[in-house]
C-alpha cells in the first residue's frame, strides 16, 4: 500500500503542471488585453501609457514562459494576484466564498447518498414490477432535466406557488433546501440507475447461489455480498462527483443567489477579472485529481484484486 502511495503521488507531479500550465495559457490566449481591462474595470481611461504602464507592474511585457515561471512561482507560494475590482487578494476571495459552496455541495452530496441508496436497491429487489417501472420513468426524467431547470421550477412551485421557501440568499437551512435539491436532482437519477444495475448484476454471479446453498439468509446474502461488492463502483463515482458537485454550483448558485465561489466566476467573467478566473479553473482540475487519488486509494483498499497486483 505505501509504494502504491509513493507511485500514485509522484505521478500526480507532472499532472500539475500540466493542470497549472494550461490555467495560466486559456487565461493568456484571451484576445483582450489584462492591462486594459483592469484599468476599464477601475473607471481609468485606458490611454496608451497608462496601458503600458500597468503592463510593465504586472509583468505582462515580458516573454510567456518567462511569465508563466513567475506566476507558478508565486502559485507555490499562494500569491495568486489580485483582482481587478476590488484590489483584494484573488485567495481571499476565493476563501471568503468557498464556505458557501461547501455547505452546499456537502448537502446536495448527503441527499444523494441518502435518496440513491435504499431507492436504488429497492429497485433492484422489485425489478421489472410496478415499483421498478414507476422508478425508471422518474429516473429518465430526473437525467434527462438540466439543474437550471429544476431551480426554476422548485422556486415556481415551492416559493411563488406555495410560499414556503425562499427564492435566493442564504442564512437559513430553508434557504438551503431548494438549491440542494436542484444541484442534486441529477446525480440521484444517476447513482439510482447505477446502483440498481449492479446490484442485478451481482444478484446473478455465482457466489450468491453458493450462498443460498450454504443456507445464508437471503438479507445477509444481500447486505454482506451483493450490496458491497455493487458499492465499489458506486464509491468510485460517488467521489469523483464531489469535485463535479463543486464546479456544478456555479449554475445553482446564480439561479438562487447563492454567495459562493460559482457565483463570484460569473461575476469574473462579466467583469474579465482575470486572476479570479485562473484560480478558479486551476482549483477546480486540482480538485478533480485529488478526488480522483482518493477514490483510488479507497478503491485500492477495498479490492483485494488490486492490492496482490491482479
Amino acid at each position: 500500500m505505501r509504494n502504491y502511495l509513493i507511485k500514485r503521488c509522484l505521478a500526480l507531479i507532472p499532472l500539475l503542471l500540466a493542470v497549472s500550465f494550461l490555467s495560466f495559457a486559456l487565461i493568456a490566449m484571451v484576445p483582450a488585453d489584462p492591462a486594459e481591462v483592469a484599468l476599464r474595470v477601475n473607471e481609468i481611461v485606458p490611454t496608451p501609457e497608462a496601458v503600458e504602464a500597468l503592463r510593465a507592474e504586472l509583468g505582462l511585457n515580458k516573454p510567456f514562459l518567462i511569465r508563466y515561471g513567475d506566476w507558478l512561482w508565486k502559485a507555490l507560494h499562494l500569491d495568486f494576484g489580485k483582482s481587478y475590482i476590488n484590489d483584494r487578494l484573488v485567495l481571499d476571495e476565493i476563501l471568503r466564498c468557498l464556505p458557501a459552496t461547501l455547505e452546499l455541495a456537502a448537502a446536495a452530496l448527503v441527499l444523494v447518498v441518502a435518496v440513491s441508496l435504499p431507492v436504488g436497491i429497492l429497485g433492484a429487489l422489485f425489478a421489472n414490477r410496478a415499483f421498478d417501472r414507476i422508478l425508471r420513468v422518474l429516473v429518465f426524467i430526473g437525467t434527462a432535466m438540466p439543474g437550471y431547470w429544476v431551480g426554476l421550477l422548485l422556486i415556481w412551485f415551492f416559493s411563488i406557488k406555495l410560499n414556503l421557501l425562499p427564492t435566493s440568499g442564504s442564512g437559513s437551512f430553508s434557504h438551503l433546501i431548494l438549491p440542494a435539491v436542484a444541484l442534486s436532482l441529477t446525480y440521484i437519477s444517476t447513482y439510482v440507475r447505477l446502483i440498481r444495475s449492479n446490484m442485478l448484476e451481482n444478484m446473478r454471479e455465482n457466489y450468491v447461489l453458493y450462498g443460498r446453498v450454504r443456507g445464508l439468509s437471503e438479507k445477509r446474502i444481500l447486505l454482506a455480498h451483493v450490496l458491497k461488492n455493487s458499492l465499489q463502483t458506486s464509491i468510485t463515482a460517488i467521489g469523483m462527483s464531489i469535485p463535479q458537485l463543486l464546479a456544478g454550483t456555479v449554475i445553482i448558485e446564480n439561479i438562487f443567489a447563492w454567495p459562493g465561489i460559482g457565483r463570484l466566476c460569473i461575476s469574473a467573467i462579466f467583469n474579465r477579472d482575470y486572476p479570479v478566473i485562473q484560480l478558479y479553473i486551476l482549483l477546480m482540475a486540482v480538485l478533480f485529481i485529488l478526488c480522483n487519488l482518493i477514490v483510488d486509494i479507497i478503491h485500492h483498499s477495498l479490492d483485494p484484486r488490486l492490492r496482490e497486483g491482479r
